[in-house]
């Protein structure tokens, strides 16, 4: 066995992050938008979480889902956003081989759980309009808990594999990701072995987490919209396609963009459309959702005035 094979594996022991702007002017703009950003975010998030524990009327199926959405937002933006800050006030845009993976490792994580839970949500919504009956023994506190428990182990599954299959790729320079964060695209443009596995894999795995979610949810939106039609009361009707079309909004942003910047591979150099989606999927999807969601919401708006934090929000 050759003892260089494994040094020449890890040749790469660190990667260099271009970032979104190289003009020093602009990079004090992005630091500014992207910390009250993070800020709002961080901030919203937690108030509707602390909201949906402290109010007993919120204490529901749907509101347990928006609750763990909360703290997806919260994690995900935080596995990015105050990385690159850090490296934007310090000048120093390294970050090691193992501090890569391991915020991949976390980034795959939190979005595919996201994609799950955003199907429990489709499902719980399903059942609440085609099915009232039978909804709080379909939806019961059991069956969300397992809902929660197998969407983490999914997601936990696809971050773990994605990780291990990028561990075994070779990189011995270059070693600049043109991105603001580590992403498997960018990382497997860097490698100088054989990145066609690896790329199969990505589109077996996208197939399954974005295309059974994508199909299910579709299917339980024809039946809710069905549903809904039979309803008399325009009230009734607008208040059912309110609810069901901010769900859809959000399904659509998190699929659209993770579409976009996963099932397209091929092309040799990262473009500014990447880190544009790369922005859209940690910094504005996580930002948009609780005012999607929630902060709309009589009854949330009604919890947060509880909330010291969740007043500021509401003012």
């Amino acid at each position: 066995m050759d003892p260089q094979a494994g040094t020449n594996r890890r040749a790469v022991t660190e990667f260099i992050l271009l970032g979104l702007v190289e003009n020093e002017e602009l990079q004090s703009v992005v630091i500014v938008l992207f910390l009250f950003a993070y800020l709002v975010t961080v901030g919203s998030n937690l108030s509707i979480l602390a909201a949906i524990l402290v109010e007993p009327k919120l204490h529901t199926p749907m509101y347990f889902f928006l609750g763990n959405l909360s703290v997806l937002d919260v994690g995900c933006i935080t596995v990015t956003v105050p990385a690159m800050l850090g490296c934007l006030l310090s000048h120093k845009r390294t970050i090691s081989y193992e501090a890569c993976l391991t915020q991949l490792f976390f980034f795959h994580l939190l979005a595919g759980m996201d994609c799950f839970l955003l199907m429990a949500m489709a499902y719980d919504r399903f059942l609440a309009i085609c099915r009232p009956l039978t909804y709080s023994i379909c939806m019961r506190q059991t069956v969300q808990r397992i809902l929660v428990a197998v969407s983490w182990a999914c997601a936990f599954t696809n971050a773990l594999t994605h990780t291990i299959a990028l561990s075994t790729l070779q990189f011995c320079g270059p070693n600049e990701v043109n991105h603001f964060c580590c992403d498997l695209p960018q990382l497997f443009q860097l490698s100088c072995s054989s990145t066609q596995l690896n790329e199969l894999l990505l589109f077996a795995v996208g197939f399954i987490m974005a295309g059974a979610p994508v199909v299910l949810i579709i299917n339980s939106y024809i039946h809710m919209a069905a549903a809904v039609l039979q309803i008399r009361s325009v009230e009734g009707r607008k208040k059912a396609f309110s609810a069901c079309g901010s769900h859809l909004s959000v399904v659509c942003l998190l699929y659209g963009t993770g579409i976009f910047n996963y099932m397209r591979l091929g092309s040799e150099e990262a473009s500014d459309k990447d880190k544009g989606v790369g922005v859209f999927n940690t910094v504005i999807n996580p930002m948009l959702n609780p005012l999607i969601y929630s902060l709309r919401n009589s009854d949330v708006q009604g919890a947060l005035w509880r909330v010291p934090v969740g007043r500021w929000f509401l003012t």
